[in-house]
C-alpha cells in the first residue's frame, strides 16, 4: 500500500514533488487592482504628454540640403515618389487649417461657424486630444472636413529618431481609425512654418515622412491667431494679397481661442463675398479624398485603443473624486480628533470632575488565554499588583503549551483557573463572565499587563449609572523595534485620540479587547459576547451603543500590550480587526432605521465608524498613488510640496496626540518613514477584508506568536504562596 504522507512542501501533479504554491485570491486580486491602476494612469499619462513627450524646440539651421524649388515652393511638400515636388494654392481658393485639437470647448465653436458658412477646413489633430475626444473627431470627419496628422504628442520631429517617427504617425493613425474609422495621407510636422522655413534639420524628416506615403502641408498664410492679437490683426493676417490662393494657419485648441471664433465668422462671409471658395486641400487641388476607410483588425485595434483611453479618463476622473473625498475626510477627521479629543482632556481633568460615587466595590478579571505560556505570567502578576480588590479568572481556552498549569504553579491569592476545550475568545469570556463572581467585569487579553492604577482608574466611570461599558488606553510595551515604534505611533495617534473625539460624539465604536470594563447587566442584556464576528470587542460595543448604555473613555487606565514584531504577524491581526469590523458594521446595519438610542448609533455612529474606519482608509492609498505620480512624471516639486504639508498636518496631529498621552516625541521621528511603508501595509490588509467580504469569504481565528517580552511596571510581582486547599485556586470546570 502506498504511503500518503508526503514531505512538506510536496503536492501532487508537480514532477519534483515540490508543491505548486497558487497565489491566494485576497492576494491576487489587490496586485491585479493595483497593476490596473497603474496602467491607467500611466495610460492617462501618455495621452496627456505626461510621460514619453519631448517638448524640445530645434533652433534654426542652414538651408543648403534644400532644394530651392521646396524653399521657393507652394506649401504643400510631396516626396512620396523619391522626387520632391510643391504645390501652390489656386488663386481664390483657400484652405483653412486648424492645428493642434480636437479641444472640447473650442473645435465645437469652430465647426459651428465652418457650418454656418458653408466652408470646409482641414483639421490637422493630433494623437493625445483625438483618443480624448473622439466625438469631435467623428463630427469633422461627417460634416465633410478633412484630418491630417500632427503627430501623437506633439515632438520636434528632427530631434527624433526614424523609429520615433514611426511611433508618432502610427500611434496618431490609430487615434483616428478609432475616432472615426479612416486613415488619411496628409501630415504638418509640429512647429512648421512656411516652406521657405525648411532647412537642414527638418527637410530630411519632410523626406522621410513621404517614404511613408505622406503629404506635408505647412502654409503660407499665418494668422498668428496663438498670440491673440484682436480680432482684427487676425482677420489681417489671415487674408491673402491679390486674390491669391493660400493655406491658413490657425488653430482650434491650446489655449483660449475666443478670438479665432470671433474672426472666422467674420471672415469667412467677408472672403466669400470677394469670390473666395472655402475647400478641403483635396477639393482645392481637384485630387482624391486624403481618407481611407479602414475596416478589419486595423479598425477594431483603433476601437480598442479609445475604449482603453476613454477608459483611463473615466478612471482617473473617479480617482480625482475619491481623492477629493478623501481629502476633505482626512482633514474632517484632524480638525474633529483636534477640536474633541481637546474638549474631552478638559472636560476629565478637571479638578471638580467626578463620574459619580467613587467606586470601591471589587471586580472580576477575566483573561481569557489560548497558548500563553510565555506572557500569562506577566500578566497575571501584573494584577496582583492591583490597587483596587479583584478576582482574577483566567480562562484556558484548550492551550496545548500548558497555560492553565504555569497559572496555577503560580499559588496567587483570588487567582482561578478555568478550563474549556477550544471554543475561540468570545466562548471563553462568556465563561469567565458565567463564573463571576462580582457585578464588573473587566476583560484583558493574556499578553497584556496593567499597572497598579488600572483597574481602579478604568471602573471608576461606573459611578455614573448611564455608563455600561469603559474602553482604556492600550499602548504598545514592545517599543523598541521599528514596527513597533510604527504601532505606537498609531496606538497614541489613532486608537486613543479617536476614542477620545468618540466618546464626546458617543459612539465610540470599540473597547479595546486589551484593557475594557462592563457592567453585568448591561452584558446579560445584550446576550453577552458574540462569536458572529471576528471582532468580538467591536461587536460588543455597538450592541451596548444600541441598548441604551454609555460607552466611555478611561485615559488613566494604561494597559501595555505586546504588539506583533513581524510583518506576517502584523498582516494577521490588522486583516482580522478589518475584516471583523466590516462584519460589526454590517451585523448591525439595521440601527440606521431604528428609533431611540439605537436609532441614534445608526445614524450618527455607523456612518462615522464607516466613513473613518472603512471608507477613508480604502481611499487613502490614493493620496500615495497620485504621490508617486507626480513624483515621476511631475510637477515633481508642488507633489512634494503637497505630501510634505500633508505629512505636517499629521505630525501636528501626532504631536497633540502625544502630548495629551504624556508620551515622549522621540519616536515621532519614524514618522515619515511610517507614511511611507507602514500605512501601504495597512491599505492592502483593508483591500484584502474588502475582497473576502465582498467574494463571501470566511476569515478564521489566527493565533499571533508572542515573545513576553512585556512586564508588568515596576518589576514582577513577588510569588505568593498558597495553602493547596485554598478554595482561591481551586479549578473551576
Amino acid at each position: 500500500m502506498a504511503s500518503r504522507t508526503r514531505r512538506p512542501g510536496a503536492a501532487p501533479g508537480a514532477p519534483d514533488g515540490s508543491r505548486r504554491r497558487r497565489l491566494p485570491m485576497r492576494l491576487l486580486l489587490p496586485v491585479l487592482v493595483l497593476v490596473a491602476l497603474m496602467a491607467m494612469l500611466m495610460l492617462r499619462g501618455y495621452v496627456h504628454s505626461e510621460i514619453l513627450a519631448d517638448h524640445r524646440i530645434q533652433s534654426e539651421a542652414s538651408t543648403d540640403k534644400v532644394p530651392e524649388k521646396i524653399l521657393d515652393g507652394g506649401p504643400v511638400i510631396d516626396t512620396r515618389s523619391g522626387r520632391a515636388t510643391s504645390l501652390k494654392m489656386p488663386d481664390r481658393r483657400l484652405v483653412l487649417t486648424f492645428d493642434d485639437g480636437p479641444d472640447p470647448t473650442w473645435t465645437p465653436k469652430v465647426l459651428d461657424v465652418l457650418k454656418k458658412h458653408h466652408a470646409h477646413a482641414v483639421f490637422f489633430v493630433t494623437g493625445t486630444m483625438a483618443s480624448r475626444y473622439p466625438d469631435l473627431v467623428k463630427r469633422i470627419v461627417d460634416e465633410g472636413h478633412e484630418v491630417g496628422l500632427h503627430t501623437f504628442n506633439h515632438p520636434d520631429l528632427s530631434f527624433q529618431s526614424k523609429k520615433r517617427i514611426d511611433w508618432e504617425l502610427s500611434q496618431n493613425q490609430l487615434a483616428l481609425a478609432g475616432a472615426a474609422g479612416i486613415r488619411t495621407s496628409l501630415f504638418r510636422p509640429p512647429y512648421s512654418s512656411f516652406a521657405d522655413a525648411m532647412d537642414d534639420k527638418s527637410w530630411p524628416v519632410t523626406q522621410y515622412i513621404g517614404t511613408r506615403g505622406y503629404v506635408t502641408v505647412v502654409n503660407n498664410t499665418d494668422s498668428e491667431d496663438w498670440q491673440k492679437p484682436g480680432v482684427r490683426q487676425i482677420i489681417r493676417n489671415a487674408t491673402p494679397k491679390s486674390g491669391k490662393g493660400a493655406i491658413v494657419l490657425m488653430h482650434d485648441s491650446g489655449g483660449d481661442r475666443h478670438q479665432t471664433v470671433q474672426a472666422l465668422d467674420r471672415f469667412l462671409p467677408d472672403m466669400q463675398d470677394k469670390g473666395y471658395e472655402f475647400d478641403n486641400l483635396t477639393e482645392a487641388l481637384d485630387a482624391p479624398t486624403a481618407h481611407t476607410a479602414v475596416a478589419g483588425p486595423e479598425l477594431w485595434k483603433g476601437k480598442a485603443w479609445i475604449f482603453l483611453v476613454q477608459a483611463s479618463e473615466h478612471i482617473t476622473d473617479v480617482l480625482v473624486v475619491g481623492l477629493s473625498i478623501i481629502g476633505s475626510l482626512v482633514i474632517g477627521r484632524f480638525v474633529l480628533m483636534l477640536l474633541l479629543s481637546g474638549i474631552h482632556a478638559r472636560r476629565v481633568r478637571r479638578k471638580d470632575f467626578r463620574w459619580g460615587e467613587p467606586v470601591t466595590q471589587p471586580v472580576s478579571v477575566l483573561v481569557p488565554a489560548y497558548n500563553e505560556a510565555k506572557c500569562i505570567e506577566s500578566t497575571v502578576r501584573s494584577l496582583m499588583a492591583s490597587e483596587h480588590p479583584i478576582e482574577v479568572l483566567v480562562i484556558d481556552d484548550g492551550s496545548s503549551d500548558g497555560t492553565a498549569r504555569i497559572v496555577e504553579a503560580m499559588g496567587l491569592p483570588n487567582v482561578r483557573v478555568v478550563r474549556q476545550l477550544n471554543a475561540g475568545k468570545p466562548a471563553a469570556l462568556n465563561r469567565g463572565l458565567a463564573n463571576a463572581r462580582h457585578d464588573i467585569i473587566v476583560m484583558m487579553d493574556g499578553d497584556t499587563v496593567f499597572e497598579p492604577s488600572t483597574v481602579r482608574e478604568l471602573v471608576q466611570p461606573f459611578g455614573d449609572p448611564r455608563v455600561g461599558a469603559v474602553a482604556g488606553n492600550a499602548k504598545v510595551g514592545n517599543r523598541d523595534s521599528l514596527i513597533g515604534a510604527w504601532q505606537h505611533i498609531e496606538y497614541v495617534m489613532g486608537f486613543n485620540l479617536d476614542r477620545r473625539m468618540y466618546d464626546v460624539l458617543r459612539c465610540m465604536p470599540t473597547i479595546p479587547g486589551a484593557v475594557g470594563a462592563f457592567r453585568r447587566s448591561a452584558l446579560e442584556r445584550v446576550g453577552g459576547m458574540s462569536d458572529d464576528t471576528l471582532a468580538e470587542d467591536t461587536d460588543i460595543t455597538m450592541a451596548m451603543h444600541r441598548d441604551g448604555w454609555r460607552v466611555v473613555y478611561a485615559e488613566k487606565a494604561r494597559a501595555w500590550t505586546e504588539a506583533p514584531e513581524s510583518v506576517q504577524q502584523l498582516w494577521s491581526q490588522r486583516y482580522r480587526w478589518s475584516y471583523g469590523t466590516m462584519q460589526a458594521i454590517w451585523k448591525h446595519r439595521k440601527a440606521l432605521v431604528e428609533r431611540g438610542p439605537s436609532g441614534r448609533f445608526g445614524r450618527v455612529g455607523l456612518p462615522l465608524v464607516s466613513l473613518f474606519m472603512v471608507v477613508a482608509p480604502l481611499l487613502a492609498p490614493l493620496i500615495d498613488v497620485f504621490l508617486l505620480y507626480g513624483v515621476v512624471f511631475g510637477p515633481t516639486e508642488k507633489t512634494i510640496v503637497a505630501w510634505l504639508g500633508v505629512l505636517a498636518i499629521q505630525l501636528v496631529c501626532a504631536a497633540y496626540a502625544f502630548r495629551l498621552d504624556r508620551e515622549r516625541m522621540t519616536h515621532l521621528i519614524s514618522l515619515p518613514l511610517q507614511q511611507i511603508l507602514y500605512r501601504q501595509l495597512m491599505y492592502v490588509v483593508l483591500l484584502q477584508s474588502w475582497i473576502t467580504a465582498l467574494t463571501g469569504g470566511r476569515l478564521r481565528w489566527q493565533k499571533l506568536r508572542r515573545t513576553g517580552v512585556v512586564e508588568a511596571p515596576g518589576g514582577p510581582v513577588q510569588r505568593q504562596r498558597t495553602h493547596k486547599g485554598s478554595d482561591e485556586r481551586r479549578p473551576v470546570g
